[in-house]
């Protein structure tokens, strides 16, 4: 459908028109004005893209579309118009009949959205029974298979019966998304339906989302802070910032010429592989609602603001002659006129010194059982982590790759002895951990420190930001007491948030105040070695920009050493040094970060790199799709763990013998059967990324 053809929708091909849209909220401060004059369209077979940082509205505005607002808030202006009906005025009988069958709203978080005390089949069938005629039972079950495989989950009739916690978050991911299509709606709404998730996981959903596009005519109001999955399958985008719509048009359009420097500024902080591109934070953060500023509401964090942004206010204006593409700001010409000047990223000026912590043939397994069990039942343990050595040097930052179920967070934990060791050791400063006394055990911890994925769970919540950042000192240093305090208020300072929230308590924090404070925490007493388990996976794009430079500036300045544990591979591209990618288990390609992103790849890693989405809607890099998922660690494949999904798998060799971690000249270590000039060059190999 060209542009012009687009702008000129007829009502029939209209789906859903959002016209002057305000919402408000009463909190104990006051009145937030969480929502104002936004206005979309959306017509059927289209998917809009809804962008913005954490707390621009994007959640509220799809909760407004479909009345899910809570008690304490309301919509205080415009309307919400679906297939001709207005849905502001609709009762609630006519909503209970729209909801789930005509309009579908899958939730951000699947693991609080499913029922817990339900099996997946049944929380597919009540929907079904609710908005459907089913003749009966059979024919209930029936749909729930059909929309089980439909979302590409195996074994439908397997993981019916299952439930939530039975699931890997992606599978979970997918039960939640065939729920929402199990009666076929006309309007599926998706809340950061890729959060969390893998790349080839992420890719899977993608590639599912444009085919349901396409198979159903559906209309898909995809809602997500990360603008490569809007580049990759909408077909507009619509950018919000703090409750009002800044800019809207045609993805490729607003990609390629933003004209909002809010829009210039969110595209800079996305990192993209191989583009040499240095994230640039948005400075300052955005404004409280309950007293919304005068003028443009991104004028104090805008560098083309001048005195009339602040006094004047800001109407959406045609920048383009067909007149899909809008931006609210009164200075869009020069916006256009004058790309941000994303400088470009250079290597980490470090010299890693002498090995600190290695890694020899390190083991993990679970549910080990006992002799006896084993010899009754034939009973396997879990492969968590299966024969992994690694070596990571003062000063070094090294990643961790590979997709949910790897064992990346198992072989994190295991390092800093939060799990037992199975088999091999572990040696830190030349020194076994397991033969450590209690005071060097004591030391370890204080030397070795983690930053777990969701800072929210991992940080006290009966305690405040003081006694969080004070406490490693007071357990692993002799600081006074107002020593401590001062350390803290300087701790706050090094993760650029104020002294204002020092006596606040994590929920009253957001989620990328909450990760700073992990940070801080872990940094309190001057660590040797941080293990980062996915630190950056639930941010949006500018707080991930800001605390990626964070964690460059206190490696560089504390001599640090990392370990980055991320399936984000732009993330590693833009802080490691070296580069492991795991696979079931072990390690399965290691070296320099400029190796592991340039051929001769690992299948595997081929396969993680093609399925990254970039920020040119016009990228036509062929995404590698693999087959299935991870194979269970309890019985993993026999040969090469990766040959019963992989592309370029040569013949029975494979999945007979195990091939070594074999190094190059280079320093570059691949196990693979493959010849460097077959994984150089795949379509020699007989590999079809298509």
């Amino acid at each position: 459908m060209s542009m012009e053809t687009k702008s000129r929708r007829s009502e029939q091909e209209q789906l859903l028109r959002v016209d002057s849209l305000d919402v408000k909220f009463e909190v104990t401060e006051g009145t937030i004005h969480a929502l104002r004059n936004v206005s979309l369209e959306l017509g059927k077979g289209e998917i809009v893209g809804i962008a913005g940082e954490s707390g621009s509205g994007k959640s509220t505005l799809a909760l407004a579309i479909v009345r899910y607002l809570d008690t304490n808030g309301w919509v205080d202006g415009g309307s919400i118009t679906f297939q001709g009906s207005d849905l502001l005025s609709a009762s609630r009988t006519e909503l209970q009949s729209i909801r789930g069958k005509r309009i579908a709203h899958v939730a951000q978080n699947p693991a609080r959205a499913l029922n817990p005390s339900m099996t997946i089949g049944a929380q597919i069938r009540e929907t079904i029974e609710l908005h459907q005629d089913i003749s009966g039972r059979s024919e209930a079950t029936r749909r729930v298979q059909e929309v089980l495989a439909q979302v590409n989950l195996p074994n439908p009739e397997v993981i019916a019966d299952r439930y939530p916690h039975e699931l890997s978050g992606g599978q979970q991911q997918r039960a939640l998304l065939a729920i929402g299509l199990s009666c076929n709606p006309d309007l599926l709404i998706l809340d950061e339906p890729t959060t969390g998730l893998d790349v080839t996981t992420q890719a899977k959903f993608l590639d599912l989302v444009s085919n349901l596009k396409s198979e159903y005519d559906a209309g898909i109001l995809l809602i997500t802070h990360n603008l490569g999955v809007i580049s990759d399958i909408a077909d507009r985008v619509n950018i919000l910032y703090a409750g009002e719509m800044l800019e809207s048009g045609p993805v490729d359009e607003v990609f390629a010429s933003p004209a909002n420097p809010y829009t210039q500024a969110l595209l800079a902080t996305t990192p993209e592989i191989g583009s040499d591109k240095q994230v640039k934070p948005i400075p300052g953060r955005i404004p409280e609602l309950d007293a919304v500023p005068d003028g443009c509401i991104f004028a104090n964090r805008c560098g083309f603001a001048t005195e009339e942004c602040h006094t004047t206010d800001v109407d959406m204006e045609t920048v383009d002659t067909v007149g899909d593409h809008r931006s609210r700001c009164l200075h869009w010409e020069d916006v256009v006129d004058n790309p941000i000047d994303v400088p470009e990223e250079s290597s980490p000026d470090r010299t890693p010194g002498d090995t600190i912590l290695r890694i020899n043939d390190l083991s993990k397994y679970y549910d080990e059982g006992n002799f006896l069990k084993n010899l009754v039942t034939d009973h396997k343990p879990v492969k968590a982590v299966d024969g992994v050595s690694l070596d990571i040097r003062e000063g070094e930052a090294v990643g961790l790759v590979g997709e949910s179920g790897c064992g990346k967070s198992t072989l994190g934990r295991t390092l800093l002895k939060l799990h037992e060791v199975t088999n091999g050791n572990i040696e830190y400063n030349n020194k076994k951990i397991d033969s450590l006394s209690k005071r060097e055990l004591n030391e370890f911890r204080s030397e070795c420190q983690m930053i777990f994925q969701d800072p929210e769970a991992s940080l006290n919540p009966n305690r405040t930001v003081r006694e969080i950042l004070e406490r490693p000192l007071k357990l692993f240093t002799d600081r006074s007491s107002s020593k401590r305090r001062e350390r803290a208020v300087e701790l706050l300072e090094q993760v650029n948030l104020g002294t204002d929230i020092i006596d606040k308590k994590p929920h009253e924090l957001s989620g990328g105040q909450q990760q700073r404070i992990a940070i801080a925490r872990a940094f309190a007493a001057n660590p040797s070695l941080i293990v980062l388990d996915e630190p950056v996976s639930s941010l949006d794009v500018s707080v991930q920009a800001s605390i990626l430079n964070l964690l460059e500036e206190l490696c560089e300045e504390y001599n640090t050493s990392y370990l980055l544990i991320s399936h984000d591979l732009s993330v590693i591209e833009s802080i490691c040094d070296r580069v492991a990618v795991m696979y079931l288990g072990e390690i399965i390609e290691t070296g320099a970060t400029n190796q592991i992103f340039e051929p001769p790849h690992h299948p595997y890693t081929r396969a993680l790199l093609s399925s990254v989405p970039t920020l040119d809607p016009n990228d036509e890099k062929a995404r590698i799709h693999l087959e299935g998922d991870v194979p269970a660690a309890r019985d993993p494949p026999s040969g090469c763990s990766f040959h019963t999904r992989c592309p370029q798998k040569i013949g029975e060799v494979c999945a007979t013998d195990d091939p070594e971690l074999k190094e190059s000249e280079d320093g570059h270590c691949i196990s693979c059967h493959l010849s460097d000039e077959e994984m150089s060059s795949p379509s020699d190999s007989g590999l079809d990324p298509n």
